[in-house]
């Protein structure tokens, strides 16, 4: 299949290209009458080309920059920089602002908070907008907020803080391709006012859902079979226990817990059977699609319009459209049709783990599985559908993996067992778990068929733990670049190309990609093969870490307690390439790059020197550090996580008359030694 002649693939390509320039490059001369100017030129140049016999290269050129020009545009006015309204221009130190707020979704709270997603629709009575994230403390909480409340509170609006330490999630980043950009922290005693606001769409499905998971509540099912339920077929995942996710990403079968285009594929199969008497009447097959794409698109409403639902969604619509009109067309078509235009409409999609994993998963999968359902197939029916699930779960892993390693840095090894136990199952469960919900809406759900769904879950959890615990066949703490995951997938590429036909050139660019993997693994052994010391920021801890090539030492007070896979380290570890660990116990002075290092703990003891480089203050030392500065005559002072605040003030204000450099790592972040 030559896709890349497909017209909607080279377009989604600079449409890409177009979104990344905005997000990595934005200039404020780019603007709508750019954007108009760009368009004008290639009706032009389409005008004048119409007329000619012999087709030139200019409209081509015109026409892809058009579409580059329209990625670039749909992203860059979504940036709060060039949106004169965007609250993020409120944002001061110390300030405390009235806030105007919309509640749009209920979040997953954590220990201390409840969170929302919320636009804002004011400040201090000026017009303002942006999406903005809300905490609300649990301790002053009389009730929670529900979706499309309006709410007045008197808070001060701060930046999300970016990570302290290397290699740490970066949660403001994550939350930024939300298109969130700023916070309110607060309690109960900040609310000035709440009210019932407009009803959306959005908001009103998030208190269906809510609706639903209360009547659910007061079913038969227990906790973990309706949290998985309410995953299955409500896209809530809220009320998952950790471990139990955890278990159901170990055995690789996570993919189940979140609404996508299996649930949708699904989910469509029992509504063509539902309105398959429709096809009697002279319009049913235009009534049966039509009804189909409406109760998929609420169905994807009610899940929360994730991104892979919406992209399967879209995808089911496109082709239902395509065949009313009775027009061909092709998996790869579509998928790159629904992909353009979901970008279009949202291009910070664009940076969602979700929305990635799940166009490489349906992309790898409708182009290599009919070349491993060739090589599997049998006369024999059972074989041929177990090679089905086989072969579509060996393509959609071959698409995720060099992405999912990036991201995750595991990889299940039963996952094949898991999918091929599971998904003929997950039908059932389907089926079963919308029928328990419409009856549960009612209060008309038979005891005996919340026991019965009890049961098949249970056994579902049952095995889902049994391959979990195999730790022999979970791979974790693996390490890939992003040069890794480039190269991977010019790899994967390159070499279906050469099976789907071999020939001179394919077998040279098959070479080629072997040589590019090879590079980029001996240059990443390359790069991580240096030394580093660096000041962890832990709370309440000392950690400093020395890494040497490839092994880490970890200097620290407790001489007892492992800390190789608590934070920060394991994710220090892994995206550091370290192979091998060791801890011991901090040195009270040492040296690093001819640089001398005094560390003063709570008993404020030092050796007999006249001049150190650094000091490293922790445990709260008490001493005097002016005459300490006067006598040693330090380059810097560096206080970590493990001192009072009250301390590293009092310290900042006396470097700071000493006009020497202080560091505080819980503001500033990890202290690496030079």
């Amino acid at each position: 299949m030559k896709f890349i002649n497909f017209a909607i693939v080279k377009f989604s390509a600079f449409l890409v290209l177009g979104i990344l320039a905005a997000q990595y490059f934005p200039f404020n001369f780019f603007s709508l009458h750019y954007l108009l100017i760009i368009l004008a030129i290639v009706t032009g140049l389409w005008l004048w080309s119409r007329k000619q016999l012999i087709q030139h290269v200019y409209f081509g050129i015109a026409t892809y920059l058009c579409f580059f020009a329209i990625g670039y545009f749909t992203h860059q006015i979504r940036l709060p920089q060039f949106q004169p309204k965007h609250y993020s221009h409120f944002i001061s130190e110390n300030k405390t602002d009235l806030v105007q707020l919309k509640i749009s979704q209920i979040l997953k709270p954590d220990k201390y908070y409840l969170k929302y997603f919320a636009t804002v629709s004011a400040i201090n009575n000026e017009s303002a907008t942006g999406k903005i994230l809300l905490n609300l403390s649990k301790d002053s909480i009389t009730k929670s907020f529900s979706p499309d409340e309006s709410v007045l509170v008197y808070a001060s609006i701060t930046d999300i803080p970016k990570p302290l330490n290397p290699h740490q999630f970066d949660y403001s980043k994550y939350i930024k391709s939300l298109g969130v950009y700023g916070q309110l922290r607060f309690s109960s005693t900040a609310i000035l006012k709440t009210q019932t606001g407009s009803k959306t769409l959005m908001g009103i499905a998030q208190n269906l859902r809510a609706y639903i998971v209360a009547k659910l509540q007061n079913t038969n099912l227990e906790t973990d079979e309706r949290a998985i339920l309410q995953a299955l077929i409500l896209g809530e995942k809220k009320d998952i226990d950790k471990s139990l996710y955890n278990e159901y990403a170990a055995a690789g079968a996570v993919h189940i817990l979140a609404v996508s285009g299996l649930h949708v594929g699904i989910l469509y199969i029992i509504l063509a059977f539902v309105f398959k008497p429709f096809l009697r009447w002279k319009y049913g097959v235009f009534f049966q699609a039509i009804l189909i794409v409406i109760l998929l698109w609420c169905f994807a409403l009610l899940s929360g319009l994730s991104p892979s639902v919406t992209r399967a969604v879209t995808m089911f619509s496109f082709f239902a459209i395509a065949k009313l009109f009775d027009r061909e067309t092709n998996s790869i078509n579509t998928l790159f049709l629904s992909f353009f235009t979901l970008l279009a409409i949202n291009p910070l999609w664009l940076f969602q783990v979700g929305f990635q994993l799940s166009y490489l998963a349906v992309f790898f999968i409708v182009w290599l599985q009919p070349l491993f359902y060739k090589i599997g197939y049998s006369k024999y029916w059972i074989v041929r559908k177990t090679w089905g699930i086989v072969s579509v779960t060996i393509c959609a892993q071959i698409g995720v993996l060099p992405l999912s390693l990036y991201y995750f840095h595991q990889f299940p090894g039963l996952f094949l067992l898991t999918n091929i136990v599971v998904l003929p199952f997950l039908t059932i469960l389907m089926c079963g778990g919308i029928l328990i919900v419409f009856l549960a809406s009612f209060d008309s759900l038979p005891n005996w068929l919340a026991e019965s769904y009890n049961f098949l879950i249970e056994n579902l959890n049952g095995f889902i733990h049994w391959v979990a615990v195999q730790d022999e066949f979970l791979f974790k703490e693996i390490h890939f670049s992003t040069l890794k995951v480039l190269g991977t997938y010019f790899f994967i590429i390159a070499l279906a190309l050469l099976l789907k036909k071999i020939n001179y050139h394919r077998l040279v660019l098959s070479l080629v990609a072997i040589a590019t993997i090879i590079s980029i693994y001996t240059y990443d052994e390359f790069r991580y093969s240096g030394n580093q010391m660096i000041i962890f920021q832990k709370s309440k801890q000392t950690l400093i870490g020395y890494k040497n090539g490839k092994h880490l030492t970890i200097f620290k007070n407790d001489s007892i307690l492992n800390t190789s896979e608590i934070f920060p380290l394991k994710s220090f570890k892994t995206a550091a390439n370290i192979n091998s660990y060791s801890e011991k116990k901090i040195p009270g002075f040492f040296s690093y790059n001819n640089r001398s290092i005094l560390v003063l703990d709570s008993l404020g003891v030092f050796p007999k020197i006249t001049k150190v480089h650094t000091i490293l203050l922790t445990n709260s030392p008490k001493i005097n550090l002016n005459r300490l500065i006067d006598s040693l005559q330090p380059n810097q002072i560096i206080a970590d996580g493990s001192n009072y605040y009250s301390y590293v003030k009092r310290w900042e204000k006396t470097c700071k008359l000493k006009k020497l450099p202080f560091c505080h790592t819980a503001k500033q972040g990890a202290f690496p030694i030079e």
